[in-house]
C-alpha cells in the first residue's frame, strides 16, 4: 500500500527542483531541430560578470540528484547550466546517432541556443565522455574541463582482457539500466564501497527508470564499438581528472590512463574509499576538488581575459 501512496522518487524530483529554482534555475526546453529536444536548468537571470558552468550527469539518477548537493557552491561564482542528455529526463531525439560525439554537438548547440559560446564544464562518468568530446570539439568554447570516474582512454578489447568487473557489454547495460530491483542493488554494489543494506524491494522498485532502455543500451554500445585510444584525440584545457580509488565501474586504471594520455595539462585526484558514484559517497571532498580548481584557482593573477561571448555583448548592450 505505501509504494502505491507514496513515490519517494516524486517527491526527491519535487525537493531538488524546488531547490534549484531556489537557487535562482529555471527549467527550459530547446527545440534544436532534426526531431531534437533538450531540457536544461538555466540561470534565471544571466549575469554577464560572472562566467558559465556546464555540468553533465552520467548514467544512474538523473541530473538533478547528481548535482544538487553541490549546486550551491557554484551558482554565486558562475551562470550554471545543467542540462539532460539525450533519452534522459525530458531530452530525446528521433535521429539515430548514438555516439558522444553526436551527444556533444547537441549540448553545443543547446549552450548556444542559450547565447553562452564560451564555458567551463564537469561531467560526471558518461557525462565525461560527451564532456570530453566537446572539449575536443570545440577547443576554443571550453575553458576548464573537470572529469569524475569517466572511461573516456577505455578500449574495446579491455572487456576481453578482463579489466572489468563485468564479462561482457550486455551484462554491463542489465547493471547500468536496472529493470528489477535485484539489478539495482547489483548497481548499488558497483557504484559504493558501502552500499546501503537491507533496502526493500518495492522502495528500490520506485528507482527503476523505464523510458529509452533501448536508446540508452545503444549509447553504451556505442561508448565500446570500436573504441582505440590510439585515435582519442588530446585535449589541451587543463584538466582536472577525479576518480574513486576503488571504482568498480571504470577501474581507477583508467584514471591514470587518461591523465597520461591528457598529459602536462591535467592533474589526477584519487579519493580514497569511494567508488564510482564519488560525487554521492564522498560528497564534500568531491566539492572540496572542484572548488579549488574551478573557482579558487581562477581567483590567482592570470593572463587577461579574451574578449567577452556574444552573450556578454547582448548583455551589456541592454544594460546600457
Amino acid at each position: 500500500m505505501m509504494s502505491k501512496c507514496f513515490s519517494f522518487t516524486a517527491s526527491r524530483d519535487w525537493f531538488y527542483r524546488y531547490s534549484f529554482a531556489k537557487a535562482g534555475l529555471r527549467a527550459h526546453s530547446a527545440n534544436l531541430g532534426d526531431g531534437t529536444i533538450m531540457h536544461c536548468w538555466v540561470p534565471r537571470i544571466i549575469k554577464s560578470s560572472k562566467p558559465s558552468l556546464l555540468l553533465l550527469h552520467g548514467f544512474g539518477a538523473n541530473a538533478m540528484w547528481q548535482y544538487g548537493q553541490h549546486l550551491h557552491i557554484f551558482t554565486s561564482r558562475f551562470n550554471v547550466y545543467v542540462p539532460d542528455l539525450l533519452f534522459f529526463g525530458e531530452s530525446y531525439t528521433s535521429r539515430p546517432e548514438r555516439t558522444e560525439s553526436f551527444q556533444a554537438q547537441c549540448v553545443m548547440r543547446l549552450m548556444e541556443a542559450h547565447g553562452v559560446h564560451r564555458m567551463n564544464l564537469v561531467g560526471i562518468s558518461y557525462g565525461g565522455f560527451v564532456g570530453y568530446s566537446m572539449a575536443a570539439q570545440f577547443q576554443e568554447k571550453i575553458e576548464k574541463v573537470v572529469l569524475c570516474c569517466a572511461g573516456v582512454c577505455l578500449e574495446e578489447k579491455d572487456m576481453d582482457n578482463g579489466l572489468f568487473a563485468v564479462p561482457n557489454l550486455d551484462e554491463a547495460a542489465s547493471i547500468l539500466l536496472p529493470q528489477t530491483a535485484e539489478k539495482l542493488r547489483e548497481l548499488m554494489r558497483f557504484s559504493f564501497v558501502k552500499p546501503a543494506m537491507g533496502i526493500p524491494s518495492f522502495f528500490l522498485s520506485d528507482f527503476i527508470d523505464a523510458n529509452y532502455v533501448k536508446e540508452k543500451r545503444e549509447l553504451i554500445q556505442a561508448i565500446l564499438h570500436g573504441r582505440n585510444l590510439s585515435v582519442l584525440p588530446k585535449i589541451t584545457q587543463p584538466t582536472l581528472i577525479i576518480w574513486g580509488e576503488k571504482d568498480q565501474i571504470f577501474p581507477v586504471e583508467l584514471g591514470h590512463r587518461l591523465k597520461r594520455h591528457v598529459g602536462e595539462s591535467s592533474q589526477l585526484v584519487i579519493i580514497k574509499n569511494a567508488g564510482h558514484a564519488v560525487n554521492l559517497e564522498k560528497a564534500k571532498e568531491f566539492a572540496k576538488h572542484l572548488k579549488s580548481f574551478l573557482i579558487d584557482s581562477a581567483a590567482s593573477p592570470s593572463p587577461s581575459p579574451s574578449p567577452g561571448s556574444l552573450t556578454d555583448f547582448i548583455h551589456d548592450k541592454n544594460e546600457g
